[in-house]
C-alpha cells in the first residue's frame, strides 16, 4: 500500500511539472509571438496604388518620418489635397497591417478636402522598432507625430481615426497629450487584459498562459503590458471620442467598446448591427462617412 502511495504521489507530482514546464513554454511562446507580430512590408504595388489615390483627388503625396522617442525610424505618408479644408487627420492601422490599410479612409476624407497622415506603426511597415507594445510605447510615437503634424500642417484642427490595434493606440494617445480635436476608433479593445484572456484565455481554457506572458513581456523586455488600457485613457480625457463597432465582431467582442463607454458616459458609442470586425463602413458606408464627417465637424454633403 505504502508502495503503490508512492508511486501516485511521483506521478502526480511528475503530471503537474509537466504541466508546470508546458504552461510556461506556451507562456513564453506567447509573450514573444504578441510582441513580434508578422511585419507587412510596404510594396511597390502599395506605393504605386496610393499614388493613383493622391492623383484621383489632385493631391501631393509625400514620404515623411520622424525619430522616436527611443530611437526607432517611423515612417508615414503626408497627402495634401488641393483644396485643403486648413484641417487634419491623421489614420492609424490595425495588427499586422501597415498604413496602406487605411487607404480606403484616406480616399473618403480627401473628398472632404482634409490633409491625412498614414504612418505605419512601430514594428510595422516600413518604420522602425522590433516590438510591438499596443500603446505602451506606440502612444508617444503619435503624440510625437501629432507635434510634427502640427508644426508642418499648421492645421485648424488634427483628428485621429484609427481601427483595431490603431484604434486603441489612438485612446491611449489622449492621456499622454495628444491634443486632437476629436477622434474616432473602431473596434477598439477595453484593456490588454481583458482582449489577451479573450484571445487566449478564454479560447484555450488557458488563463495561466496569459499570466506567464505578462511575467515574460515585464521580465525580458521590461513592459507591463497589463498598464496598457485604452479604457482608463478615455476616461481621464475631454477630447470627443466616437466609438463605433461591429454586434458581430469576434475578434474583439463589443463589450470592449461599452466597458470604454462605461468609463466615460460622454462618449458615443455607435453599434453597428451585422457588422464583423472593422466593418463598419462595408455594413453602412453612408452612415459612416455621416458619422466620421459630424465627429470631425464636418458637414457630410460637403464631398466633391
Amino acid at each position: 500500500m505504502a508502495s503503490f502511495r508512492a508511486r501516485a504521489q511521483h506521478c502526480l507530482v511528475l503530471s503537474l511539472s509537466v504541466y508546470l514546464i508546458f504552461c510556461i513554454a506556451a507562456g513564453v511562446l506567447l509573450a514573444d509571438g504578441t510582441l513580434r507580430p508578422s511585419r507587412r512590408l510596404l510594396t511597390q504595388q502599395d506605393r504605386d496604388t496610393m499614388k493613383d489615390l493622391t492623383r484621383s483627388h489632385g493631391g501631393d503625396l509625400e514620404d515623411v518620418s520622424l525619430t522616436a522617442r527611443d530611437g526607432a525610424a517611423l515612417r508615414a505618408w503626408l497627402i495634401r489635397p488641393p483644396d485643403d479644408n486648413g484641417n487634419a487627420v491623421m489614420l492609424l492601422h490595425g495588427l499586422a497591417e501597415n498604413r496602406v490599410g487605411m487607404a480606403g479612409y484616406a480616399q473618403l476624407l480627401l473628398a472632404h478636402s482634409f490633409s491625412v497622415l498614414l504612418p505605419d506603426a512601430r514594428a510595422h511597415g516600413a518604420s522602425g522598432g522590433d516590438l510591438a507594445t499596443y500603446g505602451l510605447i506606440e502612444r508617444y510615437d503619435i503624440l510625437d507625430w501629432f507635434t510634427w503634424l502640427s508644426s508642418t500642417s499648421h492645421s485648424h484642427c488634427i483628428y485621429g481615426l484609427g481601427e483595431s490595434m490603431g484604434a486603441a493606440q489612438l485612446l491611449q494617445s489622449l492621456a499622454v497629450g495628444t491634443n486632437f480635436c476629436s477622434v474616432a476608433a473602431e473596434s477598439s479593445f477595453a484593456t490588454f487584459r481583458e482582449i489577451a484572456y479573450d484571445r487566449v484565455g478564454q479560447f484555450f481554457h488557458a488563463g495561466s498562459w496569459v499570466e506567464v506572458a505578462f511575467l515574460r513581456a515585464l521580465w525580458k523586455y521590461r513592459l507591463d503590458m497589463q498598464t496598457i488600457s485604452p479604457e482608463s485613457a478615455v476616461a481621464l480625457s475631454g477630447v470627443p471620442v466616437l466609438l463605433i463597432h461591429g454586434q458581430s465582431d469576434s475578434n474583439i467582442p463589443i463589450r470592449h467598446s461599452r466597458l470604454i463607454q462605461a468609463h466615460n458616459p460622454g462618449t458615443v458609442l455607435w453599434e453597428v448591427p451585422y457588422a464583423e470586425h472593422c466593418g463598419a463602413v462595408s455594413i453602412a458606408p453612408q452612415e459612416f462617412e455621416r458619422r466620421v464627417l459630424t465627429q470631425f465637424a464636418i458637414d457630410p454633403s460637403s464631398r466633391k
